[in-house]
Formats: C-alpha cells, structure tokens, sequence
C-alpha cells in the first residue's frame, strides 16, 4: 500500500497572496487555502517527502508526521527548498541523519542557501543530513523503494518528477519529452500541476494539464500548484472531465502496491 498526502498544493505564493482581496483568496473553503506545494509518501513503512518549502514546519505539524526517512527534491526554487532547515527536528525525533536525494544543480543552491550545514566545522544543533545525488538518467534506492526520476521542463530549468510504484508525482513542469513521458505511462495515479487558465512561461495552464493527462492515459490525475488565478476549487472540479481532480491541502491518495 502507498499512501500520499498533499502537504501543500499552491504555488510560490501560496493562497491566499497576501494583502489580495480576489473572490479565491478571500474564499471561506479550505479547499481554497493552499500552503506551497508538497507531498507526503507513506510506503514500505518509511516516509518519503518531495521538497521543504517554506510551509514545510507548518506542513509537518499539520500533518502529524512524525518520521522523516528521506527528503528528495524537484529543482532548486525557494518555494522548494527553504524549509529544510527544519527537519533538524526529525533528526532529534528519529536519532538518525536524514537522507536528501537532490541533483547536483539542487546541491550546489543547498549549499549556497545553507552553509552551516555544510561547514567543516559543525555548529551544535544544525541539520543533519546524508547528501545522495540522483539524475533523470537512473532510478534509486529509498532503503527498499525504488524511484524513478522524469525529467521535465520549467521553462528552461531541468526539474525532477519522481514515479514510486504506480504513482507520479510532477510540479513545476511545462514541456515533457517524449522519452520521459515513457517513464509515466502505465501510472495509476499522476499529480501535475496546473497553475490558471491563462497560458504561462513555464508551468502548464489547466487546459494543457487536461490534455497531457489524457494523452498519457493515466486513469487517477491530480492537479497541484495551483494558484488564485485558477478559480474557486468548487467551481473549477465540476468543469474538469472524468478521473481528474483539483488536489487541495490535505487530500489523502491511496493505491495498492505495484504488482510486478
């Protein structure tokens, strides 16, 4: 059995932006409450964590998570990365160094935006962290879970999705060779995200996410990083065809495991 959990389904602003008065952000259902986006995996009796960001303190209490094995990142962006800094905690919680699985263009912004970290000389009470290097090119190891990276493109920047078993996890894409879309076909269930309706630089709209998701066929589809632009999530889930949904913070996703 895997399980996953939308720690966060915004997009680097989160919604509501601040000091917006728009009809979403202004919007009483949490469904329109969107922390920045992040997923919990729950396989194999470990947990699996795609990005820290700067929700992830809050996401992690929210949630209830209480065991940290690996922390495994998409691409380098603030709202991916800046709240590493708080699985400290789980070093504490767990006894244990903490395994990041990043590309070497993630670990050189790791680096930059967390030097202690990474200092000969270690000051008391900071992360503890195992560094391993993954690439689009070779699926790894999560102590028994393998992984399988999909390279995709945000706008010109390389970015990681990651596909566990029969479930692909994709944000911050907007192009997707045809050679990596291989690795997703045969999913039970695809996250991609979907920012607005109107076309943007680097991430799908939701009616190029729609198409993307049927042209791979894949039968459960979520959409994540979502931004105030799209719509109310109510409004926007009775236009979207069948076997997709609008993913919202909190949002529980099961499947058995693959059988091979």
């Amino acid at each position: 059995m895997l399980k996953a959990t939308f720690l966060g389904t915004g997009t680097s602003q989160g919604v509501p932006l601040i000091g917006c008065k728009c009809l979403i952000c202004q919007s009483a259902n949490p469904k329109d409450k969107r922390l920045r986006s992040s997923i919990k995996i729950e396989v194999d009796g470990q947990t699996l964590v795609i990005d820290s960001g700067p929700d992830f303190r809050q996401q992690m209490l929210r949630s209830g998570t209480e065991q940290l094995d690996a922390l495994i990142f998409t691409h380098e962006h603030k709202d991916h990365i800046a709240g590493m800094d708080d699985i400290r905690a789980f070093n504490y919680i767990n006894k244990k160094a903490i395994d990041v699985y990043a590309s070497l263009q993630v670990q050189r912004a790791l680096k930059r935006e967390y030097q202690y970290i990474f200092a000969d000389i270690k000051y008391p009470g900071i992360p503890e962290i195992n560094l391993k290097t993954i690439s689009k090119n070779e699926s790894f190891l999560v102590q028994d879970t393998l992984v399988t990276p999909i390279e995709v493109f945000h706008y010109m920047l390389p970015v990681l999705g990651f596909r566990i078993n029969d479930f692909t996890y994709i944000t911050d894409a907007n192009f997707i060779a045809e050679e990596e879309k291989q690795k997703i076909r045969g999913s039970k269930v695809l996250v991609l995200n979907a920012l607005r309706n109107e076309k943007h630089i680097s991430h799908y709209t939701l009616s190029e996410a729609i198409a993307l998701a049927q042209e791979l066929e894949v039968p459960e589809v979520y959409f994540t990083h979502i931004s105030h632009q799209l719509g109310l999530h109510e409004d926007v889930t009775k236009e979207l065809p069948q076997g997709i949904y609008l993913a919202y913070d909190g949002l529980e996703v099961k499947l058995d495991r693959r059988t091979v």
